[in-house]
């Protein structure tokens, strides 16, 4: 995914001048900095942002707007006369807030609450992927009265020795995955996840499958899908893949055994499958479209979708990027991404190199993390190279930030190959320090080898 002449035009589209990103976190930090330094951006508005957010250049804050009042956001957009709203986090998808801007006639990137299903319910997902010929871990959806047959369908998998993995149905934040080694753990647990959860899909029971996991995001206009670069994100507190899960520690990009050249076959596989089917309920899917995926002996498996860029993935993969990322988003706004997809069949074209992120973490996440601790070694970590991305901080009083929520902070390396952007994001993210501060040191360490032979669909 080499640059070439048509890098610029993003096939003669328009750039947006002035962009609302609705959402606070890291993954909002790093697209408001991709945004705002590109040609013809006059300036980003980040609602609700963060202090750290609106110190990049053209870049400002409406921090008194709530992301999830559909009303708020529509009165933002009008009053900055927004040409593209890019919503980012899942919260206010879910909320319906993209549909409120539709209605309201403003043109802007993100699923409808319909569309959304595909990442608000891990059972749809898996109707859906089934629908449209795309292959997932076998898996059985419960309700809540539905114990005894959740129970036997775990120990069924369990007794084929590899492990089995729950999932609640709904929005968990990234966390709401518990994978298991031990079945006789897994069905003390089953309880737990149908309680309380009433009509309706409450569990997913998926067979547990071995391989490295991979990332692939899609920018989408409904019918028609340009690809980001593979990454890879760890969701596992600690190093080794130990420790609970969480919204993710760490992420890298590109990846040895999913190359830039073979995205291109995921998507045909299963983007544009899935895509073909939304559209054919009714629900066309507009909005970046995340495939997280099990990469097998017998090729890709899809294990779940996002309906939003990932978060810690988004840090790593936009810094990556070689071309202006709003004109892209314009046009499928504009559900015109076919001239796009035309110039860039293998995606977006990329910078050389590599990216590496590393998440910091504050103490009791992700649990209840604390909040309001000074955070030292910021500016030093900008010195080393590295780009800083917040996601839980908050401005202090006296000059700084502190601690404010769970993931704090994304460092990331940037470098002529993943060892290099590696030890850049190592040194700065050593730099910077907090009572209680948690990290992983091992992300993009060790890397997995490269295919043997090209990468398929996995059928």
């Amino acid at each position: 995914m080499a640059p070439d002449a048509k890098a610029a035009g993003a096939g003669g589209v328009t750039a947006p001048t002035r962009t609302l990103i609705v959402g606070s976190g890291a993954r909002e930090h790093a697209l408001a900095w991709k945004l705002a330094a590109e040609p013809g951006m006059n300036e980003v508005v980040v609602a609700p942002g963060s202090a750290a957010i609106g110190t990049e250049p053209r870049v400002r804050c409406l921090p008194s707007i709530d992301p999830l009042d559909a009303e708020a956001v529509v009165a933002a957009a009008r009053a900055i006369s927004a040409e593209l709203v890019v919503v980012g986090p899942e919260m206010p998808l879910a909320a319906g807030v993209v549909d409120a801007l539709r209605n309201a006639g403003i043109r802007t990137f993100g699923p409808t609450q319909a569309a959304a299903r595909l990442e608000t319910s891990k059972a749809f997902c898996h109707e859906v992927a089934e629908a449209a010929g795309v292959r997932m871990a076998r898996a059985r959806v419960f309700s809540e009265g539905e114990e005894a047959a959740a129970r036997a369908y775990v120990a069924e998998l369990g007794a084929e020795g590899g492990g089995v993995v729950l999932k609640q149905d709904g929005l968990a934040a990234g966390k709401g995955v518990t994978v298991y080694d031990d079945t006789g753990l897994a069905l003390d647990h089953v309880r737990s996840h149908l309680a309380g959860r009433g009509p309706g899909p409450a569990l997913v029971v998926e067979e547990r499958l071995a391989g490295h996991e991979a990332s692939v995001i899609a920018i989408c206009d409904g019918r028609e899908a340009v690809a980001l670069p593979a990454s890879r994100d760890h969701k596992r507190l600690c190093d080794g893949d130990l420790g609970p899960n969480t919204g993710g520690m760490g992420a890298y990009s590109p990846l040895p055994d999913l190359p830039d050249d073979a995205v291109a076959g995921v998507i045909d596989t299963v983007h544009r499958p899935i895509l073909a089917e939304l559209a054919r309920r009714g629900t066309p899917f507009l909005g970046f479209l995340y495939a997280g995926l099990i990469l097998t002996g017998d090729g890709p498996v899809l294990l779940e979708c996002n309906a939003r860029l990932g978060d810690p993935e988004a840090q790593v993969l936009l810094p990556r990027l070689a071309v202006p990322l709003g004109p892209v988003l314009a046009a499928a706004a504009r559900r015109d991404l076919a001239a796009s997809v035309g110039a860039w069949p293998a995606g977006l074209p990329v910078l050389p190199g590599a990216s590496v992120g590393i998440v910091l973490a504050s103490d009791g996440y992700p649990a209840t993390p604390k909040r309001g601790l000074p955070i030292e070694g910021i500016e030093s970590a900008e010195a080393e190279g590295a780009l800083v991305f917040h996601g839980g901080s908050i401005g202090r009083p006296g000059g700084g930030y502190g601690t404010n929520g769970g993931r704090v902070l994304t460092v990331v390396g940037r470098g002529a190959d993943l060892a290099r952007a590696r030890d850049v994001a190592e040194r700065a993210a050593d730099l910077i320090s907090w009572d209680g501060l948690q990290r992983r040191h091992d992300i993009a360490a060790s890397l997995p080898p490269a295919p043997a032979v090209a990468i398929g669909a996995g059928r």
